[in-house]
Protein backbone atom coordinates (compact mmCIF):
# COMPACT_ATOMS: atom_id res chain seq x y z
CA UNK A 1 0.00 0.00 0.00
CA UNK A 2 1.31 3.47 -1.33
CA UNK A 3 1.47 5.92 1.61
CA UNK A 4 0.29 9.36 1.55
CA UNK A 5 3.46 11.21 0.72
CA UNK A 6 4.20 8.55 -1.92
CA UNK A 7 1.04 9.29 -3.46
CA UNK A 8 2.14 12.58 -5.73
CA UNK A 9 5.77 12.18 -5.55
CA UNK A 10 6.13 14.78 -8.57
CA UNK A 11 5.02 18.58 -7.03
CA UNK A 12 3.44 20.54 -10.48
CA UNK A 13 4.11 24.08 -9.86
CA UNK A 14 0.74 26.22 -10.40
CA UNK A 15 1.18 28.91 -8.54
CA UNK A 16 3.67 31.87 -8.78
CA UNK A 17 6.34 31.85 -7.00
CA UNK A 18 6.88 35.22 -4.71
CA UNK A 19 10.37 36.12 -4.60
CA UNK A 20 10.42 39.17 -1.94
CA UNK A 21 8.47 41.08 0.99
CA UNK A 22 7.61 43.75 -1.76
CA UNK A 23 6.43 41.54 -4.11
CA UNK A 24 4.06 39.88 -1.58
CA UNK A 25 2.64 42.99 -0.36
CA UNK A 26 1.88 44.11 -3.90
CA UNK A 27 0.68 40.93 -4.97
CA UNK A 28 -1.77 41.36 -2.09
CA UNK A 29 -2.62 45.20 -3.00
CA UNK A 30 -3.51 44.26 -6.72
CA UNK A 31 -5.84 41.32 -5.44
CA UNK A 32 -7.52 43.39 -2.82
CA UNK A 33 -8.79 46.16 -5.13
CA UNK A 34 -9.76 43.98 -7.30
CA UNK A 35 -11.67 41.81 -4.70
CA UNK A 36 -13.01 44.83 -3.09
CA UNK A 37 -15.22 45.83 -5.78
CA UNK A 38 -17.49 43.06 -5.51
CA UNK A 39 -17.22 42.69 -1.55
CA UNK A 40 -20.81 44.47 -0.28
CA UNK A 41 -22.37 42.19 -2.54
CA UNK A 42 -20.91 38.85 -1.62
CA UNK A 43 -21.88 39.82 1.73
CA UNK A 44 -24.93 41.20 0.90
CA UNK A 45 -26.14 37.71 -1.59
CA UNK A 46 -23.90 35.33 0.81
CA UNK A 47 -21.91 34.45 -2.15
CA UNK A 48 -19.00 32.30 -1.29
CA UNK A 49 -15.70 33.43 -2.89
CA UNK A 50 -14.29 30.53 -5.00
CA UNK A 51 -12.90 32.22 -7.69
CA UNK A 52 -11.17 34.86 -5.52
CA UNK A 53 -9.72 32.01 -3.12
CA UNK A 54 -8.36 30.59 -6.34
CA UNK A 55 -6.72 33.39 -7.23
CA UNK A 56 -5.05 33.87 -4.36
CA UNK A 57 -3.39 30.44 -4.56
CA UNK A 58 -2.46 31.19 -8.37
CA UNK A 59 -0.40 34.43 -6.85
CA UNK A 60 1.50 32.47 -4.60
CA UNK A 61 0.73 34.32 -1.09
CA UNK A 62 -0.30 30.55 0.30
CA UNK A 63 3.12 29.81 0.01
CA UNK A 64 5.15 32.74 2.08
CA UNK A 65 5.41 31.67 5.02
CA UNK A 66 7.30 28.12 3.56
CA UNK A 67 11.03 27.84 5.24
CA UNK A 68 13.31 29.18 2.80
CA UNK A 69 14.91 26.18 3.08
CA UNK A 70 12.02 24.22 1.46
CA UNK A 71 12.05 26.64 -1.04
CA UNK A 72 9.59 29.46 0.22
CA UNK A 73 9.92 32.78 0.74
CA UNK A 74 9.64 32.64 4.40
CA UNK A 75 8.30 36.19 4.82
CA UNK A 76 8.30 38.24 8.16
CA UNK A 77 5.27 38.13 10.42
CA UNK A 78 4.94 41.48 10.49
CA UNK A 79 4.33 40.79 6.42
CA UNK A 80 2.12 38.12 7.15
CA UNK A 81 0.19 40.12 9.02
CA UNK A 82 0.13 43.30 6.31
CA UNK A 83 -0.64 40.93 3.60
CA UNK A 84 -3.81 39.80 6.19
CA UNK A 85 -5.05 43.57 6.44
CA UNK A 86 -4.51 43.86 3.10
CA UNK A 87 -6.88 41.46 2.28
CA UNK A 88 -9.33 41.67 5.12
CA UNK A 89 -9.68 45.95 3.88
CA UNK A 90 -10.92 44.60 1.08
CA UNK A 91 -12.82 41.79 2.26
CA UNK A 92 -12.83 40.72 5.63
CA UNK A 93 -14.29 37.07 5.00
CA UNK A 94 -11.38 36.78 2.12
CA UNK A 95 -8.81 38.03 4.63
CA UNK A 96 -9.71 35.58 7.30
CA UNK A 97 -10.53 32.85 5.32
CA UNK A 98 -6.03 31.63 4.94
CA UNK A 99 -5.38 32.46 8.30
CA UNK A 100 -6.07 28.46 8.83
CA UNK A 101 -4.00 27.60 6.70
CA UNK A 102 -0.98 29.39 8.08
CA UNK A 103 -1.61 28.21 11.21
CA UNK A 104 -1.29 25.04 9.68
CA UNK A 105 2.09 25.79 8.00
CA UNK A 106 3.09 27.17 11.48
CA UNK A 107 2.16 23.86 13.15
CA UNK A 108 3.56 21.87 10.49
CA UNK A 109 7.29 23.82 10.99
CA UNK A 110 7.31 23.14 14.35
CA UNK A 111 6.23 19.46 14.65
CA UNK A 112 6.30 17.69 11.16
CA UNK A 113 8.33 14.85 10.45
CA UNK A 114 11.51 15.81 7.77
CA UNK A 115 9.33 13.75 5.02
CA UNK A 116 5.66 15.37 6.09
CA UNK A 117 7.52 19.00 5.40
CA UNK A 118 9.19 17.99 1.98
CA UNK A 119 5.62 16.76 1.01
CA UNK A 120 3.26 19.42 2.62
CA UNK A 121 5.52 22.45 1.84
CA UNK A 122 5.62 21.03 -1.66
CA UNK A 123 2.09 20.94 -2.17
CA UNK A 124 1.76 24.77 -0.47
CA UNK A 125 3.91 25.98 -2.89
CA UNK A 126 2.24 24.07 -5.57
CA UNK A 127 -0.66 26.11 -4.70
CA UNK A 128 -2.58 23.81 -2.52
CA UNK A 129 -5.30 25.25 0.32
CA UNK A 130 -5.43 23.79 3.59
CA UNK A 131 -8.37 24.13 5.69
CA UNK A 132 -9.38 24.32 9.36
CA UNK A 133 -11.37 21.48 10.83
CA UNK A 134 -10.73 22.26 14.92
CA UNK A 135 -13.20 23.93 17.20
CA UNK A 136 -16.45 21.79 18.22
CA UNK A 137 -19.95 23.00 19.69
CA UNK A 138 -20.89 20.81 22.82
CA UNK A 139 -17.61 20.58 24.46
CA UNK A 140 -17.24 22.06 27.84
CA UNK A 141 -14.89 24.58 26.45
CA UNK A 142 -13.38 25.31 23.10
CA UNK A 143 -10.40 23.55 24.45
CA UNK A 144 -11.96 19.96 24.94
CA UNK A 145 -12.41 17.93 21.77
CA UNK A 146 -15.07 14.76 21.20
CA UNK A 147 -13.48 13.87 17.87
CA UNK A 148 -11.31 10.84 18.11
CA UNK A 149 -8.77 9.07 16.02
CA UNK A 150 -8.32 5.22 16.74
CA UNK A 151 -5.41 2.59 15.50
CA UNK A 152 -6.39 0.37 12.48
CA UNK A 153 -4.00 -1.72 10.85
CA UNK A 154 -1.70 0.37 9.02
CA UNK A 155 -3.53 3.96 9.77
CA UNK A 156 -6.27 5.09 11.41
CA UNK A 157 -9.53 6.05 11.27
CA UNK A 158 -11.49 9.45 12.58
CA UNK A 159 -14.69 10.17 13.75
CA UNK A 160 -16.16 13.07 14.57
CA UNK A 161 -18.28 16.32 14.33
CA UNK A 162 -16.44 20.08 14.00
CA UNK A 163 -17.73 23.44 13.63
CA UNK A 164 -16.31 26.94 12.30
CA UNK A 165 -14.57 24.81 9.94
CA UNK A 166 -12.81 28.18 8.25
CA UNK A 167 -11.77 27.11 4.51
CA UNK A 168 -12.55 23.95 4.46
CA UNK A 169 -14.88 24.47 1.45
CA UNK A 170 -11.95 25.82 -0.53
CA UNK A 171 -9.12 23.40 0.35
CA UNK A 172 -7.66 21.09 -1.33
CA UNK A 173 -6.55 19.34 2.27
CA UNK A 174 -8.48 19.30 5.75
CA UNK A 175 -6.77 19.34 8.15
CA UNK A 176 -8.87 17.67 11.56
CA UNK A 177 -7.25 17.98 14.91
CA UNK A 178 -8.21 14.65 17.13
CA UNK A 179 -7.27 13.14 20.21
CA UNK A 180 -5.96 9.90 20.44
CA UNK A 181 -6.32 7.24 22.76
CA UNK A 182 -3.80 8.78 25.58
CA UNK A 183 -5.80 11.86 24.94
CA UNK A 184 -2.95 13.73 22.72
CA UNK A 185 -4.41 16.26 20.15
CA UNK A 186 -2.99 15.40 16.80
CA UNK A 187 -3.32 17.14 13.31
CA UNK A 188 -4.14 14.53 10.60
CA UNK A 189 -4.38 15.57 6.87
CA UNK A 190 -7.00 14.26 4.73
CA UNK A 191 -7.47 14.92 0.89
CA UNK A 192 -10.88 16.69 -0.19
CA UNK A 193 -12.92 13.86 -1.42
CA UNK A 194 -11.43 11.19 1.35
CA UNK A 195 -14.50 8.95 1.72
CA UNK A 196 -16.63 9.47 4.82
CA UNK A 197 -15.89 13.34 4.81
CA UNK A 198 -19.13 15.46 4.97
CA UNK A 199 -18.79 18.88 4.14
CA UNK A 200 -22.08 21.12 5.57
CA UNK A 201 -21.90 24.80 4.18
CA UNK A 202 -24.16 25.90 7.31
CA UNK A 203 -22.67 28.64 8.77
CA UNK A 204 -25.25 31.55 9.36
CA UNK A 205 -23.23 34.29 11.40
CA UNK A 206 -24.31 37.67 10.99
CA UNK A 207 -21.06 38.79 9.76
CA UNK A 208 -17.89 37.16 7.96
CA UNK A 209 -21.11 35.66 6.44
CA UNK A 210 -18.67 34.03 3.23
CA UNK A 211 -15.68 32.07 5.21
CA UNK A 212 -17.72 29.16 4.77
CA UNK A 213 -16.93 28.19 8.59
CA UNK A 214 -19.63 25.22 8.61
CA UNK A 215 -19.91 21.67 9.93
CA UNK A 216 -17.39 18.93 8.71
CA UNK A 217 -18.37 15.53 9.48
CA UNK A 218 -15.39 12.29 9.61
CA UNK A 219 -17.59 9.17 9.55
CA UNK A 220 -14.84 6.76 10.26
CA UNK A 221 -12.44 8.48 8.01
CA UNK A 222 -9.08 6.34 6.95
CA UNK A 223 -5.77 8.19 7.67
CA UNK A 224 -2.38 7.39 6.66
CA UNK A 225 0.11 7.14 9.68
CA UNK A 226 2.49 9.57 7.63
CA UNK A 227 -0.09 12.12 7.26
CA UNK A 228 -0.42 12.61 11.63
CA UNK A 229 1.19 15.60 12.84
CA UNK A 230 1.28 14.66 17.11
CA UNK A 231 0.30 18.70 17.34
CA UNK A 232 0.27 18.25 21.17
CA UNK A 233 3.80 18.40 21.45
CA UNK A 234 3.62 22.29 20.00
CA UNK A 235 2.18 23.07 23.40
CA UNK A 236 4.74 21.24 25.35
CA UNK A 237 7.71 23.92 25.11
CA UNK A 238 8.20 27.10 24.26
CA UNK A 239 6.92 27.64 20.28
CA UNK A 240 5.78 29.96 18.05
CA UNK A 241 2.23 28.30 16.37
CA UNK A 242 -0.17 30.20 18.96
CA UNK A 243 1.75 33.71 18.46
CA UNK A 244 1.38 33.54 14.34
CA UNK A 245 -2.06 32.22 14.57
CA UNK A 246 -3.22 35.13 16.40
CA UNK A 247 -0.83 37.92 14.73
CA UNK A 248 -2.90 36.89 11.84
CA UNK A 249 -5.99 37.52 13.54
CA UNK A 250 -4.72 40.73 14.46
CA UNK A 251 -4.39 41.66 10.81
CA UNK A 252 -7.58 40.88 9.89
CA UNK A 253 -8.78 43.13 12.81
CA UNK A 254 -6.60 46.08 11.55
CA UNK A 255 -8.12 45.24 7.71
CA UNK A 256 -11.42 46.19 8.91
CA UNK A 257 -11.16 49.02 10.88
CA UNK A 258 -9.27 50.30 7.72
CA UNK A 259 -12.07 49.09 5.56
CA UNK A 260 -14.61 50.90 8.18
CA UNK A 261 -12.46 53.91 8.78
CA UNK A 262 -11.73 54.65 4.55
CA UNK A 263 -16.21 54.60 4.38
CA UNK A 264 -16.20 57.08 6.99
CA UNK A 265 -13.73 59.57 5.39
CA UNK A 266 -15.30 59.37 2.48
CA UNK A 267 -19.07 59.18 3.56
CA UNK A 268 -18.42 62.56 5.53
CA UNK A 269 -16.39 64.54 2.75
CA UNK A 270 -19.07 63.60 0.14
CA UNK A 271 -22.29 62.54 1.58
CA UNK A 272 -22.84 63.88 5.23
CA UNK A 273 -24.57 66.69 6.56
CA UNK A 274 -22.90 69.05 9.47
CA UNK A 275 -24.79 69.63 12.61
CA UNK A 276 -26.65 72.44 13.03
CA UNK A 277 -25.20 73.74 16.07
CA UNK A 278 -21.61 73.13 14.34
CA UNK A 279 -21.49 76.32 12.43
CA UNK A 280 -19.93 75.18 9.17
CA UNK A 281 -20.75 74.19 5.71
CA UNK A 282 -19.61 71.33 5.29
CA UNK A 283 -19.64 67.99 7.69
CA UNK A 284 -16.00 67.79 7.04
CA UNK A 285 -15.32 71.07 8.91
CA UNK A 286 -16.95 69.90 11.79
CA UNK A 287 -14.32 70.12 14.98
CA UNK A 288 -15.82 67.42 16.68
CA UNK A 289 -16.03 65.48 13.81
CA UNK A 290 -12.54 66.27 12.56
CA UNK A 291 -11.30 65.20 16.18
CA UNK A 292 -13.02 61.74 16.06
CA UNK A 293 -11.61 61.42 12.59
CA UNK A 294 -8.44 62.13 14.10
CA UNK A 295 -8.95 59.64 16.82
CA UNK A 296 -9.68 56.83 14.86
CA UNK A 297 -6.93 57.48 12.48
CA UNK A 298 -4.23 57.66 15.29
CA UNK A 299 -5.62 54.20 16.95
CA UNK A 300 -5.09 52.91 13.45
CA UNK A 301 -1.77 53.94 13.28
CA UNK A 302 -0.87 52.55 16.67
CA UNK A 303 -2.30 49.45 16.06
CA UNK A 304 -0.60 48.94 12.38
CA UNK A 305 2.83 49.65 14.47
CA UNK A 306 2.82 47.73 17.38
CA UNK A 307 1.56 44.71 14.80
CA UNK A 308 5.22 45.06 12.98
CA UNK A 309 6.62 45.25 16.47
CA UNK A 310 4.87 41.88 17.65
CA UNK A 311 5.91 40.62 14.18
CA UNK A 312 9.73 41.02 14.26
CA UNK A 313 9.24 39.47 18.40
CA UNK A 314 8.02 36.70 16.73
CA UNK A 315 10.21 36.30 14.22
CA UNK A 316 12.77 36.26 16.46
CA UNK A 317 11.30 33.54 18.72
CA UNK A 318 10.97 31.12 15.53
CA UNK A 319 14.67 31.24 14.83
CA UNK A 320 15.63 31.04 18.71
CA UNK A 321 12.51 29.69 20.39
CA UNK A 322 13.77 29.87 23.75
CA UNK A 323 11.43 30.44 26.70
CA UNK A 324 12.28 33.75 26.92
CA UNK A 325 12.09 34.57 23.38
CA UNK A 326 8.66 33.25 22.58
CA UNK A 327 7.01 34.57 26.07
CA UNK A 328 8.59 38.56 24.74
CA UNK A 329 6.67 37.32 21.25
CA UNK A 330 3.37 35.99 22.84
CA UNK A 331 2.93 38.92 25.04
CA UNK A 332 3.37 41.64 21.78
CA UNK A 333 1.16 39.63 19.84
CA UNK A 334 -1.75 39.59 22.69
CA UNK A 335 -1.21 43.58 23.24
CA UNK A 336 -1.66 43.58 19.29
CA UNK A 337 -4.54 41.58 19.20
CA UNK A 338 -6.10 43.78 22.21
CA UNK A 339 -5.51 47.12 20.43
CA UNK A 340 -6.72 45.78 17.12
CA UNK A 341 -9.98 44.66 18.30
CA UNK A 342 -10.83 47.89 20.15
CA UNK A 343 -9.71 49.92 16.99
CA UNK A 344 -11.66 47.54 14.95
CA UNK A 345 -15.36 47.94 16.90
CA UNK A 346 -14.51 51.52 17.18
CA UNK A 347 -14.21 52.56 13.69
CA UNK A 348 -17.11 50.26 12.71
CA UNK A 349 -19.69 51.91 15.22
CA UNK A 350 -17.97 55.74 14.50
CA UNK A 351 -18.57 54.95 10.88
CA UNK A 352 -22.77 55.16 11.79
CA UNK A 353 -21.80 58.16 14.52
CA UNK A 354 -20.25 60.61 11.74
CA UNK A 355 -21.81 59.21 8.60
CA UNK A 356 -25.53 59.81 10.08
CA UNK A 357 -28.44 58.59 9.60
CA UNK A 358 -28.37 58.38 5.52
CA UNK A 359 -25.71 56.18 6.44
CA UNK A 360 -27.44 52.71 7.70
CA UNK A 361 -29.34 52.35 4.51
CA UNK A 362 -29.33 48.44 3.48
CA UNK A 363 -28.11 49.35 -0.32
CA UNK A 364 -25.50 50.54 1.25
CA UNK A 365 -24.48 47.59 3.27
CA UNK A 366 -22.04 49.68 5.31
CA UNK A 367 -23.21 48.10 8.89
CA UNK A 368 -20.73 44.80 7.09
CA UNK A 369 -18.01 46.38 8.69
CA UNK A 370 -19.30 46.51 12.29
CA UNK A 371 -21.02 42.79 11.77
CA UNK A 372 -17.42 41.68 10.32
CA UNK A 373 -16.00 43.34 13.46
CA UNK A 374 -18.08 41.81 16.02
CA UNK A 375 -17.72 38.24 15.05
CA UNK A 376 -14.58 38.12 13.90
CA UNK A 377 -13.39 39.63 17.00
CA UNK A 378 -15.26 37.09 19.06
CA UNK A 379 -12.78 34.03 18.18
CA UNK A 380 -10.40 34.71 21.14
CA UNK A 381 -11.63 37.47 24.56
CA UNK A 382 -9.49 39.64 25.47
CA UNK A 383 -10.05 40.31 28.53
CA UNK A 384 -8.17 36.85 28.91
CA UNK A 385 -5.39 38.47 26.74
CA UNK A 386 -5.58 41.22 29.14
CA UNK A 387 -5.41 39.09 32.36
CA UNK A 388 -2.50 37.29 30.64
CA UNK A 389 -0.40 40.37 30.49
CA UNK A 390 -1.12 41.43 33.90
CA UNK A 391 -0.39 38.31 35.52
CA UNK A 392 2.98 38.04 34.18
CA UNK A 393 4.25 41.71 34.49
CA UNK A 394 2.30 41.63 38.12
CA UNK A 395 2.99 38.05 39.17
CA UNK A 396 5.53 36.46 36.92
CA UNK A 397 2.74 33.61 35.88
CA UNK A 398 4.06 32.66 32.37
CA UNK A 399 1.72 32.64 29.44
CA UNK A 400 -0.23 29.18 28.91
CA UNK A 401 0.85 27.38 25.86
CA UNK A 402 -2.48 27.15 23.12
CA UNK A 403 -2.97 28.21 20.19
CA UNK A 404 -5.35 31.33 21.54
CA UNK A 405 -1.62 33.57 22.40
Amino acid sequence: METLLQYQPHIRQTADHLRSDFEAIETARTLAADFATRAANRDAERTLPYSELDEIARSGLLAITVPAEYGGLDVSNAVLAEVTAILAEADASIGQIPQNHFYILEALRVDGSEEQKRYFFGRALAGDRFGNALSERGTKTVGDYNTRITPEGPGYRVNGRKFYSTGVLFADWITVFALDPEDHLTMSFVAKGTEGVEIIDDWDGFGQRTTGSGTTVFNNVYVNADAIVFHHKGFERPTTIGSVGQIIHAGVDLGIARAAFAETVDFVKNQSRPWMDAGVERASDDPLTIAKIGDIAIRIEAAAAIIERAGRKVDVAQMDPTEAHVIDATLSVAAAKVLTTEVALAAATTLFELAGTSATRIGLNLDRHWRNARTHTLHDPIRWKSHVVGNYHLNGVKPPKNGAL
